[in-house]
């Protein structure tokens, strides 16, 4: 049986409740897919409130990234540090299902809050720890950001852009192909795996550990005694020239994922590369410069007319505001909401939208310490929550 807990929508996971300790990005992202999906997340913040409530873009008194991150959840805040307010959490304890938590190693441990102590109060708890390298080994307590663990792992050797022009990923992979995406697929494991057996779980995320699985292709490479690939030299870094971006006459950019035969004999047709100049295999550098060739003789417009008539995987580059005026995503953007007082902010997709179904109203980003007289916590001062949105 799941723990009593306030229903918060009719989700598939209506009547979990998470406690949430983490900040920034993988906790957050993960505790906010819970939420969306039905789950009361309670969210566990500093008096002051998480170092995320503040960056920019401001959205009024508040950072529209915690608002999209933390849409739904209710916000608890209190001193871990205080003995006090550690004992007084035993309740929310003994009644959740799931603890989320970012710490470094040890930190849980140092507040009175290790698996140990809280699967005392709780033993169904599913425990669920979120770190860059794990709970044990020589780097657990080395701090990282997404760019350390990416560099750390290889995965960032593979693609780091042209000698002298490194790039930066445009997305933080690490926090969530690493982090969040594995926390929430091993919780709901656990969770299953708690309804045979009524046992809990300790959940170890380590999002070093989850950046090998992407990295399929070299591992395959690498172990197999083929070579290890470096940047830019394999299919999938822009080796090939079915695999590749190319310039535009504008600076537009066309996106070539052109990899089967069919789709790369019917790209060649369309930009008008001779069948004899379209053997890739025994000379990839020169198919590559003829079809940068013609690519860079047009504008993106031009190609993208060209390629929507076309099918073999090619796409024009398009910056996120042309995305999501594109028809096709017009429904990412509709009915479900983020609020701020009279405010709304388009809320996040998930990726399990099709379970979701409709919502009546938008949901709220939550206020500091909104939650703290509901569960036995001193309110904040009048000051303090006058400040907030």
């Amino acid at each position: 049986m799941m723990a009593a807990a306030a229903q918060t929508g009719h989700g598939p996971l209506s009547g979990l409740r998470v406690l949430d300790f983490t900040a920034l990005a993988p906790g957050p992202i993960a505790g906010l897919m819970l939420a969306e999906a039905g789950a009361e997340v309670i969210k566990i913040e500093p008096t002051g409130g998480e170092a995320m409530r503040s960056p920019p873009p401001s959205w009024g008194d508040l950072s529209a990234v915690f608002a999209l991150l933390n849409r739904g959840k209710r916000s608890l805040a209190l001193d871990l540090k205080d003995a006090s307010a550690r004992e007084r959490l035993r309740p929310l304890i003994a009644s959740a299902d799931v603890l989320l938590e970012g710490f470094r190693p040890g930190v849980m441990a140092r507040l009175g809050l290790s698996v140990d102590a809280v699967r005392q109060t709780n033993p169904r708890l599913v425990y669920c720890s979120i770190t860059g390298y794990g709970q044990d080994g020589p780097k657990a307590q080395r701090p990282g950001h997404d760019l350390s663990y990416i560099a750390e792992t290889g995965l960032l050797a593979l693609s780091a852009g042209p000698a002298g022009q490194p790039t930066v990923p445009p997305v933080l992979i690490a926090d969530l192909m690493g982090g969040s995406y594995p926390a929430v697929m091993a919780v709901l494991m656990a969770l299953l795996r708690r309804e045979r057996t009524g046992e809990g779980a300790h959940i170890d995320i380590a999002m070093t550990q989850g950046l090998f699985l992407p990295m399929f292709w070299a591992w395959s490479q690498g172990l197999s005694g083929a070579g290890w690939p470096g940047s830019g030299d394999h299919t999938f870094t822009g080796a090939s020239p079915r695999y590749r971006l190319y310039p535009c006459a504008d600076g537009g950019l066309l996106a070539v994922g052109a990899l089967e035969d069919k789709f790369w004999a019917a790209f060649c047709a369309a930009i008008g590369l001779p069948e004899a100049m379209s053997a890739d295999e025994a000379a990839p550098g020169a198919v590559i410069a003829a079809v940068a060739e013609r690519i860079a003789a047009s504008p993106a417009a031009h190609w993208r007319e060209i390629f929507a008539r076309t099918a073999c995987c090619v796409s024009v580059v398009e910056n996120l505001e042309a995305a999501l005026g594109y028809p096709h995503f017009a429904g990412l953007t509709a009915g479900r909401q983020v609020s701020l007082g009279s405010r709304a902010l388009p809320a996040l997709p998930m990726p399990f939208a099709s379970l979701l179904g409709r919502e009546d109203a938008p949901r709220r980003a939550p206020v500091l310490g909104e939650a703290n007289a509901e569960f036995g916590f001193p309110a904040l001062p009048a000051d303090q929550l006058a400040a907030m949105p």
